[in-house]
C-alpha cells in the first residue's frame, strides 16, 4: 500500500461520465494502494467531498452541465487541501495551461497509460501531503502564537492583547516593558506571527547575554579578518531577519557605543558589518524589550535619550504575575494541559490545597516560574491531580509577601503587627491585607471578591473606602 510520510492511504475520488474509465481506473489505483471512490455525476461530487474529505480528485472537466473553469475554481475555493488532476479526451496546450492556472495540479489526456497515471497520482499525493503538513504547522503556530495561547482575563492583559493586535500588521517599532518571566518574548513572537511578515524570519537576541564586542558582531555581522578568530565572513542578526522581525531583548543592557549604532540602524535601516566599509540595508521590523525602567535610566544618564524616544513609539507594559493573580488558575491549567500531553501523563487538575498555595505565592519569577512549578509538579505527581506536596518547596511554605493565615510572612509585616497599638487598629492590618489579596485574586471584581469573603458588596465597598484600596481599579461589577 502506498503511504506518504506514514499517513493512511490517500483518499482519491474519480469523476468521469464513462463508467468503463471509472471501473478500470478505480481498480488500477486500488491495487496501487489508494482509497478510491468513483462517481459519474458531477452534481453529487461536491456533496461527496463535503461529507468525506478527499485528498486527490481525478476529474474529467468536459462533462454535460459542467463549466470547466468555474468547476475548478469552486473546487480550489471550497476544498483547498484537495489536489486536482484533470483527465480528458479533448486535450490541448491551451486547455492544459488554463486548467493549471485555475488550480489543477496536472493535466492528462485519454487514453491514459498505466505508468503515466501512476507517476502523476503519486506526485499529486506527495503534493497533498505537503499541503497538509503546511496546514498543520500553521495551526500549531496559531495555537502557540495566536492570542488564544496567551491566556488571561485580567484587564491589564486584555490591554496587552489589544495593543499587540493593533500594531501587529505595521512596521511600527514596539517597546515592551516588564519583569523577567512576564512573557515578552511570547508577545513579540505573537506580533510577528499575526503580521504580514509571518512567513519571514523571526530572530531573537538578548543584549544582556553577550559582551559588547561580541554583541556588535552578532547584530551586524563581520568580515573575514575583522578581528582575531574571524576566519570567514559572518552575516549578523539584522541581515538574518531581513524581511521579517528582529526582537532585541534586554535592550537596557546595551552599552553606550552600541546604542549609537542601534539608533542609526533603526532610523536608516542601514549598517556596516564589523571590519567592513560596505553599507548594507535591510527591511526589518524591530521589537525591543526591557526589564528596567528606561525613562529612569535616561534620567540617570545610563541610556541615550534620543534612542529612547526613537524606540518608544508604541509601548506595551506587561504586568507581573502578582498583579494578575486571578489568571493563575487559567495559566496553570494551560501549562498542565500541554505538559501532560508532552509527558504522556494522566494528571487532570489541581487539588484545592495546591491551587490555594499557588494563589498565595507572590511569583518573583512570574509566568516562567509558574510554568516551571507546574512542570515540577507533573513530574513528581503520582495521582490523578496535583497535590500540595507535588509543588516546589518555595510554594508549599509560602513567600516573602504572601498572605498566610491573615498575616504576611515577611519581617516588615511581622514588625508592623508587633508594634504597640490599640487592639482595634492592630486587627485592621490583617483585614486590609486579606481584602486586598482577595481583590487581586478576583481581578478587582467586587462581586466575586464579596462572594469569596462571604460579605455583601456594600460592606466590601465601605471597607475598600476605609482602607483606601484602589477603587479605581475595580471594574464596578
Amino acid at each position: 500500500m502506498l503511504q506518504i510520510n506514514n499517513t493512511p492511504a490517500p483518499r482519491l475520488l474519480i469523476l468521469d461520465e464513462d463508467r468503463i474509465v471509472l471501473q478500470s481506473l478505480g481498480q488500477f489505483l486500488r491495487r496501487e494502494g489508494y482509497d478510491v471512490r468513483t462517481s459519474d455525476d458531477p452534481r453529487t461530487v461536491m456533496a461527496m467531498m463535503e461529507a468525506s474529505p478527499v485528498d486527490l480528485l481525478l476529474t474529467d472537466i468536459n462533462l454535460p452541465g459542467v463549466k470547466p473553469i468555474e468547476f475548478l475554481r469552486e473546487i480550489k475555493q471550497r476544498f483547498a487541501q484537495t489536489v486536482v488532476i484533470v483527465i480528458t479526451g479533448y486535450g490541448s496546450i491551451e486547455g492544459a495551461v488554463e486548467a493549471t492556472k485555475n488550480g489543477a495540479f496536472d493535466y492528462l489526456t485519454k487514453p491514459i497509460v498505466d505508468e503515466e497515471i501512476r507517476v502523476v497520482v503519486e506526485k499529486a499525493a506527495r503534493q497533498q501531503a505537503l499541503l497538509f503538513e503546511n496546514q498543520t504547522l500553521r495551526q500549531q503556530l496559531d495555537m502557540r502564537f495566536g492570542n488564544d495561547s496567551i491566556v488571561g482575563h485580567d484587564h491589564k492583559m486584555l490591554k496587552v492583547f489589544e495593543l499587540a493586535d493593533a500594531v501587529a500588521d505595521s512596521r511600527t517599532t514596539v517597546l515592551m516593558n516588564g519583569e523577567s518571566g512576564t512573557g515578552k518574548s511570547l508577545i513579540a513572537r505573537t506580533i510577528h506571527h499575526r503580521s504580514s511578515r509571518r512567513g519571514q524570519p523571526f530572530v531573537e537576541i538578548s543584549c544582556g547575554a553577550l559582551p559588547e564586542a561580541l554583541l556588535e558582531s552578532e547584530l551586524f555581522g563581520h568580515v573575514k579578518g575583522a578581528f582575531t578568530g574571524a576566519i570567514a565572513d559572518k552575516p549578523g542578526r539584522f541581515l538574518a531577519a531581513n524581511g521579517g522581525t528582529l526582537f532585541l531583548d534586554e535592550i537596557n543592557s546595551a552599552p553606550p557605543s552600541m546604542q549609537v549604532k542601534l539608533l542609526r540602524v533603526l532610523q536608516e535601516r542601514a549598517f556596516e558589518p564589523v571590519g567592513s566599509t560596505q553599507t548594507q540595508t535591510v527591511d526589518v521590523r524591530v521589537i525591543l524589550a526591557s526589564n528596567a525602567d528606561l525613562r529612569q535610566l535616561v534620567s540617570e544618564g545610563k541610556f541615550r535619550q534620543d534612542l529612547y524616544y526613537r524606540i518608544n513609539v508604541v509601548q506595551i507594559k506587561l504586568p507581573s504575575l502578582r498583579e494578575r493573580m486571578g489568571d493563575i488558575p487559567l495559566l496553570a491549567g494551560m501549562f498542565l494541559k500541554r505538559l501532560v500531553k508532552e509527558m504522556n501523563r494522566s494528571v487532570t487538575g489541581f487539588s484545592d490545597e495546591a491551587m490555594a498555595a499557588m494563589r498565595r505565592y507572590d511569583w518573583p519569577g512570574n509566568v516562567r516560574e509558574l510554568e516551571n512549578a507546574v512542570e515540577h509538579a507533573v513530574v513528581l505527581s503520582r495521582s490523578r491531580q496535583i497535590e500540595l506536596d507535588d509543588l516546589p518547596e518555595t510554594l508549599r511554605y509560602g513567600s516573602s509577601s504572601a498572605v498566610v493565615g491573615g498575616r504576611e510572612s515577611g519581617s516588615a509585616a511581622s514588625d508592623e503587627l508587633l508594634a504597640p497599638m490599640p487592639l482595634q487598629q492592630a486587627l485592621e492590618i490583617p483585614e486590609r491585607r486579606i481584602i486586598e489579596a482577595a481583590l487581586v485574586r478576583n481581578s478587582w471584581n467586587r462581586q466575586a471578591t464579596a462572594d469569596e469573603l462571604d460579605i455583601n458588596r456594600t460592606t466590601l465597598y465601605k471597607k475598600m473606602r476605609k482602607y483606601q484600596l484602589d477603587i479605581g481599579q475595580s471594574n464596578q461589577v
